[in-house]
């Protein structure tokens, strides 16, 4: 009894396995090209005519889809593999096929000023922790940001120095000095920026010069407001803040990909007006056409008609055309033949 029951668990055991590989294996004529860098399979098969047109198309498709993406898979069972946390990694090679890219490569970035400076003379950038003690909490901080060390914004007490005026506020100085920090570092980037791009002046911003203009200064603080991740939204006003002239409209495109149905509804009512014999009435457009030659031809009669015979066969201008002419000084009024 006991050996029936192991017989029919071992062909229980292997009945499943049969199908699981039945699962996995899939037969093809022509074998496909696999480029496994891109994760891309091209099947070089033909496709089925017959069975298309008999099947669900549907059917047809999810399975012949399957059927490839097993192959692609089966593949990549064959890469050399690790296990990362729990996962299996397959290493994947180089890829074969050169996709075409949306944008071009960007190009590596120039130094800056400091930069070039830096490796003249061989300054080396020292890293340094993002922690710092505080001696007035008493405790590990950050060296810079939110709650940073040492921050002497928050004190409620300033010393007023020996040569500075009793009456200066220098909790108001102290906020001046910063915003004129932000804005000079700003002014230097924009400068990098344009420097850079060969003396090339930017589109929106400041254009570098050595004595920016007033406008020149509003502008690219308007950029750096809006160059926060909420576009400036959060960004306080200075005090008489002026918003910027001349700063031009940003285009919307259409996204890539995004609703097809619209994009299909819009290239259905261009085919549809492509293929009519009749051509499409813009009614408000012949309305207002018919006004215009109404109003002209109204105020074309409402101008006096000219006379015949009124003036001389030149008629038009004064002075021609117009009989005799008395003469000029020293002639007694006779006519001139």
């Amino acid at each position: 009894m006991a050996a029936l029951m192991i017989e029919h668990v071992l062909a229980q055991a292997e009945k499943d396995e049969a199908e699981k590989l039945k699962l996995i294996s899939v037969d093809k004529e022509l074998e496909l090209q696999f480029d496994l860098g891109n994760l891309l399979a091209i099947d070089p098969n033909p496709a089925d005519v017959k069975a298309f047109r008999q099947q669900n198309r549907e059917v047809f498709l999810r399975s012949l889809a399957r059927d490839n993406t097993q192959l692609l898979i089966n593949q990549l069972w064959t890469l050399p593999t690790q296990r990362v946390e729990e996962a299996v990694v397959a290493t994947l090679p180089d890829p074969s096929t050169r996709l075409p890219r949306e944008k071009p490569i960007p190009k590596p970035r120039a130094p800056t000023r400091w930069e070039e400076f830096a490796k003249l003379k061989g300054i080396k950038k020292k890293k340094k922790t993002n922690l710092v003690w505080d001696e007035v909490s008493k405790e590990w901080r950050r060296r810079w940001g939110y709650k940073r060390a040492n921050d002497n914004t928050k004190d409620w007490l300033i010393e007023v120095p020996a040569t500075a005026d009793p009456n200066e506020d220098q909790f108001s100085k102290r906020v001046k000095a910063k915003k004129e920090r932000v804005a000079k570092n700003e002014l230097n980037r924009l400068r990098n920026l344009a420097r850079a791009d060969k003396g090339k002046i930017p589109g929106v911003g400041l254009t570098p010069t050595e004595q920016p203009s007033r406008d020149d200064l509003g502008k690219a603080m308007h950029v750096a407001k809006r160059s926060t991740a909420s576009a400036g939204r959060f960004q306080d006003k200075l005090p008489k803040e002026k918003e910027p002239k001349n700063m031009g409209k940003k285009r919307k495109f259409q996204p890539l990909l995004g609703d097809f149905g619209a994009e299909k509804n819009k290239q259905l009512e261009i085919l549809k007006v492509m293929d009519s014999k009749k051509p499409k009435l813009d009614v408000n457009k012949a309305v207002n056409r018919q006004m215009r030659e109404e109003d002209a031809e109204a105020s074309a009669k409402r101008k006096k008609p000219f006379k015949k015979g009124g003036r001389g066969k030149q008629g038009g201008k004064k002075g021609k055309g117009r009989g005799p002419v008395r003469g000029g000084k020293g002639q007694g009024g006779k006519r001139r033949k």
